[in-house]
C-alpha cells in the first residue's frame, strides 16, 4: 500500500500505514531521548552522585512546565501550515538538550552548581523539543489520517513510542557498562544522533508542500490578531475548552499512580523490589493490551463496538473500578489477586488514553480552521502540566495520609480512591464532548467531522 493516497483532487494528501508507521518512528525517537533524560540520568544523579532525589525531580517537573510554551509552537506550525519543518526542528533541539543533560551530569560530579544550570538549560530545550515536534506530530496526524484509521493511528505510534522506551533502556543500558560520566555522555550522545536522524528520514517528503491558500489565509489572520487573540478564539470555542479541561483531569488521575503504586506493593504486599518492578511491567503490558484493544475495534470491527468518545468514558471509569480495586486490595492484603487488578487497570489506562489521543486528532480541525496545530498545543500543555502535578501531587498525598493515619493500606487507599473520584469527574467531562454542542457546529465541517460530533464518528 503506497503511504500516502490523494483522497480528493486539490485536497491535502492523506496517510496510508507506511506513512502513519513512518511518523510512529519518530516518536520512537523522541521516546529514544526521553527514557535516557527522565530515568537513567535521575538514577545517575541519585544513586552515583549521591544528590537529593527532588533535584531530578525539579529538572524533570521544569521539562513539563516548559511545554505550556506547545500553544505558541502549534500556532506557528498553522501559520506556515507545514509541519515538517516543526517535528525536525524540534527533535533537534530536544537531541541538543539530550546530550546537554549528560554533559550536566558529568560536570555535577566535579562542580555541581554549574551543572544544575546547565541541566536547566539542558531540560528547557528538552521540554522545548519535546513540544515542537511532539505537538507537530499530532496535528499532522489529525490533518492527513483518515478518520476511520484514527484510534489504530494513535495506538501504533504511542505503541512504537514506547518500543522506544524498551529498546534504548535495553541496549543503552548494556553500553554503559563498566560506568563511567564519560560513556554517559558518549552513549546519551550516540542516542540523540540516531534519534535525529531518524526522524529525518522518516518525515522526507511525508508531507509534501503545504497548501499555499490556507498559509497566506493563516499568516493573514496572524498579521492581523497574532497569537494571543487566536489562542482567545479557541478558548472560547465550547468543544475546546471542555476537551482541554478533560485531558487535564484525566491525565492528572492517571499520572498520580505512576510513583506510588510499587511502593504500595511493597509496604501493603510485602513484594520485593524485584517483584515490584515484575508489577509495575505486568501494568505496562495491560496498557499495550488495552491500546491494540481500540485499534482493533477502530480498525477490523470499524469502531462497530463504540466510538472513540465512548471508549474514552468507558477507560476513565473502567480506570476508576480498578484503582477502588486496590482500595479493597489493601484492607484484604496479600490474599488478594493483585497482580489481576494492575492488569486490568493497565488495560483501562491504555484504552482511555488511546482513545483521548485519538478524539484529539478528531477535534483538532473543528472549530475556526487552519487552527489546528494551536488546539492540540492547548491539549499537550494541558497534557504536560497534568503530568507533572500527577507525580507530585501523588507522592504529596501518600506523605499527607501517612501523617494522619498509621495504617498503610488506608493512607494509600484514601490517595487510589482520590484517583477514582478524578477518573469519574473525568468520564463526566468525557461524556459533555458533546453530542449537541458539536452538534450546533457542524456546518461548514467535513462529513468525518460531522460523525464525531454527533458521537457516531471516528
Amino acid at each position: 500500500m503506497a503511504h500516502v493516497t490523494q483522497a480528493v483532487a486539490g485536497a491535502p494528501r492523506m496517510l496510508g500505514w507506511l506513512g502513519i508507521i513512518r511518523l510512529g518512528l519518530v516518536q520512537t525517537a523522541l521516546g529514544a531521548i526521553v527514557v535516557l533524560t527522565t530515568s537513567t540520568l535521575n538514577r545517575v544523579m541519585v544513586v552515583e552522585l549521591a544528590l537529593p532525589a527532588v533535584l531530578p525531580g525539579l529538572l524533570v517537573g521544569w521539562h513539563y512546565a516548559v511545554q505550556m510554551s506547545r500553544p505558541r509552537m502549534g500556532y506557528g506550525s498553522d501559520v506556515g501550515q507545514r509541519r515538517t519543518p516543526w517535528i525536525i526542528g524540534g527533535m533537534a533541539v530536544l537531541a541538543l538538550g539530550g546530550l546537554g543533560a549528560a554533559t550536566a551530569v558529568a560536570l555535577m560530579s566535579v562542580h555541581t552548581w554549574p551543572g544544575v544550570a546547565l541541566g536547566l538549560l539542558a531540560f528547557t530545550l528538552i521540554g522545548a523539543g519535546v513540544g515542537a515536534s511532539g505537538t507537530s506530530l499530532l496535528t499532522l496526524l489529525a490533518k492527513r489520517v483518515d478518520p476511520t484509521r484514527r484510534a489504530p493511528a494513535a495506538a501504533t505510534v504511542w505503541i512504537m513510542m514506547i518500543a522506544g522506551f524498551v529498546v534504548t533502556a535495553t541496549t543503552a543500558g548494556q553500553f554503559l557498562d563498566p560506568y563511567s560520566h564519560l560513556r554517559l555522555v558518549v552513549v546519551t550522545g550516540t542516542v540523540c544522533a540516531f534519534a535525529f536522524v531518524l526522524t529525518v528520514v522518516a518525515v522526507w517528503r511525508l508531507e509534501g508542500p503545504g497548501d499555499p491558500v490556507a498559509a497566506a489565509a493563516a499568516a493573514q489572520r496572524a498579521e492581523k490578531g497574532h497569537f494571543w487573540q487566536a489562542f482567545k478564539q479557541i478558548w472560547g470555542e465550547t468543544q475546546a475548552r471542555r476537551f482541554t479541561v478533560f485531558v487535564f483531569v484525566s491525565m492528572l488521575a492517571y499520572s498520580a499512580q505512576d510513583l506510588i503504586l510499587e511502593p504500595f506493593a511493597g509496604a501493603v504486599f510485602e513484594m520485593t523490589p524485584g517483584q515490584s518492578t515484575q508489577l509495575s511491567g505486568t501494568q505496562h503490558g495491560g496498557v499495550l493490551v488495552g491500546m491494540l484493544l481500540v485499534a482493533v475495534s477502530g480498525m477490523v470491527l470499524k469502531n462497530k463496538i463504540g466510538s472513540l468518545r465512548t471508549w474514552a468514558i468507558g477507560g476513565c471509569i473502567a480506570s476508576a473500578i480498578a484503582l477502588l480495586g486496590l482500595v479493597v486490595g489493601g484492607l484484604i492484603g496479600p490474599a488478594y489477586p493483585l497482580t489481576a487488578n494492575v492488569v486490568f487497570l493497565g488495560a483501562a489506562n491504555g484504552a482511555f488514553a488511546v482513545a483521548a489521543i485519538g478524539s484529539m486528532m478528531s477535534l483538532a480541525g473543528q472549530g475556526q480552521q487552519q487552527r489546528e496545530g494551536t488546539r492540540m498545543g492547548l491539549w499537550g500543555a494541558s497534557q504536560a502540566v497534568a503530568f507533572g502535578l500527577g507525580g507530585l501531587l501523588g507522592t504529596v498525598a501518600i506523605d499527607v495520609t501517612r501523617m494522619i493515619t498509621d495504617q498503610v493500606a488506608v493512607a494509600y487507599g484514601a490517595v487510589f480512591a482520590s484517583q477514582a473520584a478524578l477518573f469519574l469527574i473525568a468520564a463526566v467531562l468525557a461524556a459533555r464532548i458533546d453530542k449537541t454542542g458539536a452538534a450546533s457546529r457542524t456546518v461548514g465541517l467535513s462529513p468525518a467531522a460531522e460523525g464525531y460530533a454527533t458521537g457516531v464518528g471516528s
